[in-house]
């Protein structure tokens, strides 16, 4: 069974998440590293959907999280994301509440396959952006820790 493109959309708008995250990296020269994440979360006893899922997408892979007992088709290269997930929702666009998030991560996802989030005064731009996504998940770090990190925000 092919799995339809307007039900992966579909899915994805119910179950998906575009997510950039962050995290320090003394080596680099702005010290933070900037990572995409495009995941569809779905319960264990649907893998074989997720296995479709992943076959429909031809990247990223499949992992079990125990905390909440899902499997998680999940793609962090930006490679991918930009040849193979962002034409996916250009072709078949999400309608609801994800729509907007799917534009900031789409964004972010431009300039980082630009190398603009090695540059400080663009990853300021690129950490604004992202922190205006899913307003309720959770992070690691504060915008401000982020920001002060780059000269931003003083103490």
């Amino acid at each position: 069974m092919k799995l339809n493109p307007w039900y992966v959309t579909g899915l994805t708008e119910g179950e998906g998440c575009f997510t950039i995250s962050f995290n320090y990296r003394a080596k680099l020269n702005v010290k933070i590293e900037t990572r995409p994440s495009f995941s569809i979360s779905l319960c264990k006893d649907d893998l074989e959907l997720t296995k479709k899922i992943y076959e429909y997408f031809r990247c990223g892979g499949i992992r079990y999280s125990r905390r909440d007992r899902t499997y998680k088709y999940e793609t962090r290269s930006i490679k991918d994301i930009m040849k193979k997930i962002i034409p996916h929702f250009e072709k078949y666009p999400l309608k609801g509440r994800k729509k907007e998030d799917y534009r900031r991560f789409k964004w972010i996802c431009e300039q980082i396959y630009r190398n603009y989030h090695l540059n400080r005064e663009r990853l300021k731009e690129i950490i604004k952006e992202a922190y205006k996504m899913n307003p309720g998940g959770k992070r690691r770090y504060k915008e401000e820790e982020l920001l002060r990190v780059l000269g931003e925000v003083k103490e």
